[in-house]
C-alpha cells in the first residue's frame, strides 16, 4: 500500500472525519469567546492559540487532501467550499484588512462539508433554485401591482407607509410577514378606508400563504430528490461492490475446479 493510499483512507475514515467536526465545534466556541471582554481577559492567549491549533488542523486536512486528490481536489464543489472558507482565515488582520478577518467564523460552516445530513439539505436548496427563481419573478409581479394599487389608494393619506412605489413595496414586505400588519398599518388604514381589508386580506392569503408555501414545497422537493440520488450512489456502490466479490469467487471456483480435472498421479500397482 503506497502512502497515497494511506492518507486517502485516513481521509475517508469516519473517526476522522469525527475529529474535523470536533475541530470546528471547538473553533467555534473559541470564535465565539474571543467577542467577550471578561473571557479575553482571564484566558485570551488560551483562546487565541487554540484557534491557531484549530485553523493548523484544517490547513493540515486541506493539504492532505490536495496532495491525495491533486487537480480533482478542484472539481469537487465541497472542496473547493472548504479551501475558501479556510483560505478567509489566512487573510491577515492588520488595516483594511480587519473587517475580512471577522469572517474567520465562517469556519463553522465547514460543519456542513462535514455532515451528510446538513450537505443534503444545501443540495437540496441550491437544485431548487432555478424553481425558486421563477416563483421570486411571480412575487415580484404581485408586490409591483399591489405597491402601484396601494399607492393609488392609500399614497395621499398615508404618505409614511404607501407615498411613493418603494414605500408601499416596503410596507407590503412588512405586511407580507406579518410583523405588526394589524395593529401598525392595516387597522389605522382602515380607520379612513373602511374597506382596506378588501385590499390587505388577499394580498397576506396570496402572498404569505401561498407563494411562500410554493418556495418550501420546492425545497422540501429538491431535498427528497437529493436523498433519493445519495442512496442511488449508495445502492449502485453497493451493487459494485457485491459483483466484484462475485466474480472474484467464480474465479476462485473456475481455479479449484481446473485444479481437480487435472489428473493426479496414480499410485503405483507394483509392488
Amino acid at each position: 500500500m503506497t502512502v497515497i493510499d494511506r492518507l486517502n483512507g485516513l481521509l475517508e475514515d469516519t473517526r476522522f472525519t469525527r475529529f474535523i467536526m470536533a475541530v470546528i465545534m471547538v473553533n467555534a466556541v473559541t470564535l465565539g469567546l474571543e467577542t467577550s471582554q471578561v473571557a479575553m481577559a482571564r484566558a485570551g492567549e488560551l483562546i487565541h492559540l487554540i484557534d491557531k491549533i484549530c485553523l493548523g488542523v484544517f490547513i493540515v486536512e486541506i493539504l492532505l487532501k490536495l496532495i491525495v486528490r491533486r487537480f480533482k481536489f478542484f472539481l469537487s464543489g465541497w472542496s473547493l467550499f472548504d479551501f475558501v472558507i479556510v483560505g478567509v482565515a489566512l487573510i491577515p488582520g492588520a488595516q483594511g484588512f480587519s473587517v475580512l478577518r471577522a469572517l474567520r467564523i465562517l469556519r463553522v460552516l465547514r460543519v456542513i462539508s462535514v455532515a451528510p445530513s446538513l450537505r443534503r439539505v444545501v443540495e437540496g436548496f441550491v437544485t431548487a433554485l432555478p424553481g425558486m427563481g421563477s416563483v421570486f419573478l411571480l412575487m415580484a409581479i404581485i408586490f409591483y401591482i399591489g405597491s402601484v394599487m396601494a399607492t393609488k389608494l392609500f399614497g395621499a393619506s398615508f404618505p409614511q407607509w404607501f407615498g411613493t412605489l418603494g414605500q408601499s413595496g416596503y410596507s407590503l414586505f412588512q405586511i407580507m410577514t406579518l410583523e405588526s400588519w394589524s395593529m401598525g398599518i392595516v387597522r389605522p388604514v382602515m380607520e379612513v378606508y373602511p374597506h382596506a381589508w378588501a385590499f390587505f386580506v388577499p394580498f397576506i392569503m396570496v402572498t404569505t400563504f401561498a407563494v411562500v408555501n410554493l418556495l418550501v414545497g420546492l425545497i422540501v422537493n429538491s431535498m427528497q430528490d437529493a436523498h433519493s440520488a445519495e442512496e442511488g450512489e449508495r445502492t449502485d456502490a453497493y451493487r459494485d461492490e457485491v459483483l466484484e466479490r462475485l466474480k472474484a469467487i467464480e474465479g476462485q471456483l473456475a481455479a479449484v475446479k481446473s485444479a481437480e480435472s487435472v489428473p493426479g498421479e496414480q499410485p503405483d500397482s507394483k509392488l
